[in-house]
């Protein structure tokens, strides 16, 4: 019987993987913060890290549990189950803008699916897929008096600005102790997807008027690196200080860019969109190089098994030497500082069960790659979350992780454009003996 529910779960995790991989072919966010760079980075953590403030550089086994840590590879050495974690998230957003109403918008979406196998004692091999990037965005600018400043003209121009799509990672990565104290550990990931922009001139109150618009796409792939190493000092069986370092490298993948110029007419009485009446350039161009860059990752942990854990991380990007094409994209650097931990009142509690949940909580400050109008963009963030045990049987432990990131992006100085949003995060964990052999069946 444990082997048909094995085979059954296995069989709902590819279906669930097709399925994530096809949904990151639309858009999964509603942010204008998202058109610059390669879309919005999506942090490469699951919802036990993103309620301690995304924290992970120096996180490994929590209270006992083996988690997917693919943001530092060296903690795959501690991983003595096998883990599997899925989940899904959803966000909300709402959009701020002086002389403008608001706007506000609200995406679902497959977040991750992830396995990790021991191999030896102190050492396993992970894989998994998650979201690497999401593009989406739709937006309009009006020029009155036809650009031009003459108030004798009276027709306005809209400028509608819109982009969609995702990039999705999928590693394979191994991780190992060096004695009892030393853990490094890598991942080679496949990034891939597609980035679609649209740009769009249209005079709505002239019928006889030609628009214009265009359409510019990228089909991205290729292969990267993430390194990392940990360093654990015990104090006793149960306390423990952890050091980490984890790094992605700057490697290059490739795109196919295609262009598409085309112009159309507008039914001035409904509205719609006629058939383009040409396509002024159509081109694809041969594949090209994205230079990714370089990520520094250090991070710092204080454990007390089964009772707390707090930890923080900072991330430096080097994200000014972003290039697509040889094209710079003209982004800053960006820092970001990650503070959090958790707290288990009890964890071997029998008639309190909120004694053994894991409350979570912590900060993100973060000054994003974006300086718009001579204006950084910084991202600031309360995370809170649980860790909400399930009843185990002799060889098997389950958890549902939840958690909650409420921030703000942005500002509305400099006619800029201020983002609330609270993302949700939910995912179901298990830790099983699978693939070890028995003396007894």
């Amino acid at each position: 019987m444990t082997k048909y529910l094995r085979l059954t779960t296995l069989l709902l995790l590819l279906c669930t993987t097709a399925i994530s991989v096809k949904a990151q072919n639309t858009a999964t966010t509603s942010s204008p913060y998202s058109r610059f760079g390669l879309g919005d980075i999506v942090p490469q953590v699951l919802p036990q890290n993103i309620g301690m403030g995304g924290i992970g550089v120096a996180t490994n086994r929590i209270s006992g549990y083996n988690n997917v840590n693919t943001l530092n590879p060296a903690s795959y050495g501690l991983i003595g189950l096998t883990a599997i974690d899925v989940g899904i998230a959803g966000s909300f957003n709402t959009l701020e803008k002086t002389g403008q109403a608001s706007q506000t918008n609200s995406n679902f979406r497959l977040s991750h699916i992830m396995f990790a196998i021991p191999v030896t004692k102190r050492s396993a091999l992970s894989f998994g897929l998650m979201p690497y990037s999401q593009l989406g965005y739709s937006y309009r600018s009006i020029s009155p008096n036809f650009g031009t400043g003459d108030k004798a003209d009276t027709n306005a121009v809209n400028y509608i600005y819109s982009g969609d799509g995702g990039l999705s990672k999928f590693h394979v990565g191994y991780g190992f102790g060096i004695g009892r104290h030393l853990f490094i550990g890598a991942n080679a990931a496949y990034i891939f997807g597609n980035l679609k922009e649209t740009q769009s001139t249209e005079v709505p109150t002239v019928a006889t008027f030609l628009n214009s618009r265009i359409e510019e796409s990228n089909s991205i792939k290729g292969w990267t690196y993430d390194y990392g190493v940990q360093y654990i000092f015990d104090f006793s069986q149960r306390r423990h200080l952890t050091l980490g370092y984890s790094a992605s490298a700057n490697t290059k993948l490739n795109s196919v860019n295609s262009l598409v110029v085309s112009s159309y007419y507008r039914n001035a009485s409904s509205g719609n969109e006629g058939i383009p009446t040409d396509s002024l350039i159509n081109r694809q161009q041969p594949s090209a190089k994205i230079q990714l860059p370089m990520t520094n990752r250090f991070g710092i942990s204080y454990q007390y098994d089964g009772k707390y854990l707090i930890g923080a991380d900072y991330t430096m990007t080097d994200w000014s030497k972003l290039s697509i094409a040889g094209v710079n994209k003209g982004l800053q650097n960006s820092r970001t500082i990650n503070v959090g931990g958790q707290f288990t009142p009890n964890i071997n509690s029998l008639n309190n069960y909120f004694a053994s949940v894991d409350y979570r909580f912590g900060f993100i400050y973060d000054k994003t790659y974006m300086n718009i109008n001579n204006t950084d963009i910084k991202r600031y963030a309360a995370t809170f979350g649980l860790g909400l045990p399930l009843r185990a049987n002799y060889s098997s432990i389950y958890k549902i992780n939840f958690a909650a990131e409420v921030g703000r992006r942005g500002t509305l100085v400099n006619n800029l454009v201020k983002e609330n949003y609270i993302n949700l995060h939910l995912s179901f964990t298990l830790n099983d003996r699978w693939f070890q052999k028995y003396k007894f069946d």
